[in-house]
């Protein structure tokens, strides 16, 4: 049966860019998988003309326009390229005049999901994640997945989704959306824990053993439930110490997609995204979503 909807299902952010047709596939394959509509959005930032001094155009100039339609008009052709023998979503486009990120972020109100890819079209493109993506990442109110586009990188569709897991709300949040994606492709599901962020040195008075004991009681309690629901999903328990992204970084090398929590217990209250969901979104070669905590 098709999920219950929001207004724009999966939402794929599009800029023209090669990252941009990568988020498409992706999205397109995600939206047929969940029989989920699909928006294809194109925010335009508003001109300021030249005089008088800081006024904005009311309405989009024909030229951005024209522009903005050449964006829209590549990433349909991406999706339709991308769907294979897939029955094809229900397919919607939009064009906003708005700041972009204020425009997303509103946007990702009413999806499922937001698809966009690592990198704009920026100068700094292969260096950092774009501004676009990074502000998503932080402040969106559905699951972000970011996409990277690099020849080649197409995930196995029998490789597993890879579960980070650190017993937080964010953390659970993350558990339930891996455990459907990977029922869904029907793959395995690796749910991966670190049991110490500290370094891997003795810490005065710290007994190891009970820290990895720890781990493993978090990685029971976290996955049973989910087990019970979703019993055609086989899941590998890895428990490994210190240095969470990079145990992450390393086993994402034999998934098809990763799954991670906004921030967890090693992030500030204040803070919307950990250091980790970070570095894992920026390095990892395949789709990584992220989930912010309901």
């Amino acid at each position: 049966m098709p999920e219950t909807t929001a207004k724009f299902g999966i939402l794929v952010c599009v800029d023209g860019s090669a990252a941009s047709d990568a988020a498409v596939a992706w999205g397109t394959r995600e939206a047929a998988m969940r029989r989920l509509p699909i928006t294809l959005m194109h925010a335009v930032a508003p001109v300021i003309a030249g005089w008088p001094a800081g006024e904005l155009y009311a309405d989009m100039p024909e030229w951005q326009l024209d522009d903005a339609q050449h964006v829209i008009d590549r990433a349909r052709k991406t999706l339709s390229a991308s769907l294979g023998d897939s029955e094809p979503p229900e397919i919607h486009t939009e064009i906003v005049y708005s700041v972009v990120m204020r425009a997303l972020i509103d946007a990702s109100k009413d999806a499922r999901m937001i698809v966009v890819g690592s990198q704009g079209l920026g100068a700094l493109a292969r260096l950092l994640l774009g501004s676009v993506t990074t502000g998503l990442l932080h402040h969106a109110h559905c699951p972000v997945a970011v996409v990277h586009s690099e020849e080649g990188a197409t995930p196995d569709p029998d490789a597993p989704v890879l579960l980070g897991i650190d017993g937080s709300p964010a953390s659970e949040a993350a558990t339930a959306l891996a455990f459907d994606e990977a029922s869904r492709r029907k793959v395995q599901l690796l749910a991966l824990h670190v049991w110490s962020d500290v370094g891997v040195f003795p810490v005065l008075g710290m007994d190891w053993r009970d820290r990895e004991r720890e781990g493993r009681e978090i990685l029971a309690e976290r996955l049973a439930g989910w087990q019970e629901q979703y019993p055609d999903v086989h899941v590998q328990r890895l428990l490994f110490c210190d240095k969470p992204s990079q145990w992450l970084l390393k086993e994402s090398e034999r998934a098809q997609l990763v799954v991670l929590g906004s921030h967890g217990r090693g992030g500030f209250p204040g803070m919307l995204l950990g250091s980790v969901s970070s570095a894992v979104a920026q390095a990892a070669r395949v789709p990584v979503v992220v989930v912010r905590a309901r």
